[in-house]
């Protein structure tokens, strides 16, 4: 039979309700013990975790305010490049006169799309302004033998020039930019899935072509001859010539 005070009696008892989330028994002593609860740990978790997020945006709000202009945060974007030194590939001299350039802008628009298929499928329709320029020039390396023929009394000269000719369309990158893009949900996923760095590559050329074509029927070259008639007269005529005559050959 027990007695008061023997170790076999409870230390504490617990609630009626077996369910109940704190769990506490009525002793304080050594066999007393606490079950804490879990809805509760949540809760503490879930405010601490928003306390960080939004201490985390107003510092980066702050700074980027200008409130703490000196304040260096943790999350600052960084860049990084890897890219290799340039590698010289070759030297050549020029000798040619640029005499005019042309600059031009083009707006192309370009879709591709497949017959019987609808366009929220499987469509690409790309609205893309380019801007770029064509320098006409002059190539004095091939003037031939006998090209320049001065009269006997030394007082004019003729020259024969090769007629003027248009450099390679120079797109310029900074100053073209898509306008608008329109692309199907099949193009969406393939471009997800495999990727496409040369998606752009089809209207870039597109707009060189125009604009190397535009340059062709904008007269250019006859501009071209005549800044350089004009630049050789000033030169021989300073050199004491009265009478410059240049002609130019068939391209």
């Amino acid at each position: 039979m027990a007695r008061d005070g023997d170790t076999n009696e409870p230390t504490g008892q617990f609630p009626d309700d077996p369910s109940s989330g704190d769990r506490r028994p009525a002793g304080d002593g050594p066999g007393a013990f606490r079950w804490a609860s879990s809805g509760g740990s949540t809760r503490s978790l879930l405010l601490v975790l928003g306390a960080a997020a939004l201490a985390v945006v107003v510092l980066l709000g702050a700074q980027a305010t200008g409130i703490f202009p000196d304040f260096r945060s943790p999350f600052a974007k960084e860049q990084t490049d890897r890219s290799q030194p340039p590698l010289l590939k070759s030297i050549r001299d020029l000798s040619r006169y640029v005499a005019a350039e042309g600059n031009f802008q083009v707006v192309v628009d370009l879709q591709n799309d497949r017959n019987n298929v609808p366009e929220f499928l499987l469509n690409q329709r790309t609205l893309f302004v380019g801007a770029g320029s064509v320098e006409a020039y002059v190539d004095f390396t091939k003037i031939s033998e006998g090209a320049v023929v001065e009269s006997a009394d030394g007082k004019s000269v003729e020259i024969k020039l090769p007629a003027p000719q248009l450099g390679k369309t120079n797109l310029d990158l900074e100053k073209s930019y898509v306008f608008a893009e329109q692309r199907g949900l099949l193009n969406r996923l393939s471009e997800l899935v495999n990727g496409d760095p040369n998606r752009q590559q089809q209207v870039y050329q597109l707009a060189q072509d125009r604009i190397t074509a535009a340059a062709r029927d904008s007269g250019l070259t006859q501009r071209a001859e005549e800044n350089t008639r004009k630049m050789l007269e000033g030169l021989l005529r300073s050199l004491g010539y009265q009478k410059v005559t240049v002609t130019y050959t068939a391209p």
